[in-house]
């Protein structure tokens, strides 16, 4: 894409004013032919998915799923060009400052936006998304501290909200951008993806056994050995899973002790 060639931004921001402002900003840019927005992580998963916008102006701090959040759920496809924008998250600050991407700090002046613009269209017509992608990815890989974690998880079906406390959940089946949660005996579907929940829920009562589960620690009854070192995780309800090699040393290092 060169430069001159007109492209497609979505706005995510769970503050309306916020995202008017940016709209408002990016609709008198003649290379921006259709400005989207979405009011959550969970609705810009979707329509990165559907419309495939080239610029992404993404909200750091939103609730359920985070601006790291989005990322991680679309780490799998191609990302948009991604200008983080932050209200008072110094560590985003510092960790966006590289040349690869942009930031953008709440309050900010039209000057400010003006030079991000400049900057996010020179990537266009100079590097590769892929190039791109790979570097966003791997910077908001970093664990999250402790303060980041859940110890509920907020589902929501026919206009209700539900909290599900973390602990009750007894393993978690990835699905794409979704999740199955195994809650005694019953499922719920969650829109987060496995990887997201990974770096979100607790470390040391939730460990990831396969690239598809990840399972209660407390829920485990025993393994059981079945052929040259590859083993089944028994829970307490009876229900078998898989613990893949490639996942057996986060068990081990859980336990702090060889299988």
């Amino acid at each position: 894409m060169t430069k001159s060639e007109p492209f497609r931004a979505l706005v995510v921001d769970d503050e309306a004013p916020a995202r008017k402002r940016l709209l408002q900003l990016l609709k008198k840019d003649p290379e921006v032919e259709d400005v989207l927005e979405a009011p959550d992580g969970m609705a810009a998963v979707d329509i990165i998915q559907e419309e495939h916008p080239t610029l992404l102006f993404l909200d750091v701090r939103m609730p359920q799923l985070d601006g790291f959040g989005v990322i991680k759920s679309l780490a799998e496809i191609e990302m948009p060009y991604t200008v983080f924008v932050t209200g008072y998250d110094s560590y985003a600050v510092r960790a966006f400052e590289e040349d690869a991407t942009d930031y953008l700090v709440k309050p900010f002046s039209d000057a400010r936006f003006a030079q991000t613009m400049t900057r996010v269209k020179a990537r266009i017509g100079q590097q590769e998304k892929p190039q791109f992608s790979n570097y966003v990815t791997s910077t908001i890989s970093a664990p999250t501290s402790a303060e980041g974690l859940w110890d509920r998880l907020v589902v929501k079906s026919g206009g209700i909200a539900r909290f599900i406390p973390a602990i009750e959940i007894d393993w978690i089946e990835g699905a794409d951008v979704y999740v199955n949660l195994h809650i005694h005996g019953k499922e719920v579907l969650y829109r987060a993806s496995l990887r997201e929940l990974a770096s979100r829920l607790d470390p040391t009562k939730f460990v990831r056994i396969h690239r598809s589960t990840i399972v209660n620690i407390e829920r485990i009854q025993h393994l059981e050995s079945i052929s040259h070192g590859d083993f089944e995780v028994v829970l307490t309800d009876g229900h078998r899973l898989q613990l893949s090699r490639r996942f057996r040393s986060e068990l081990e290092k859980r336990l702090g002790q060889s299988l």
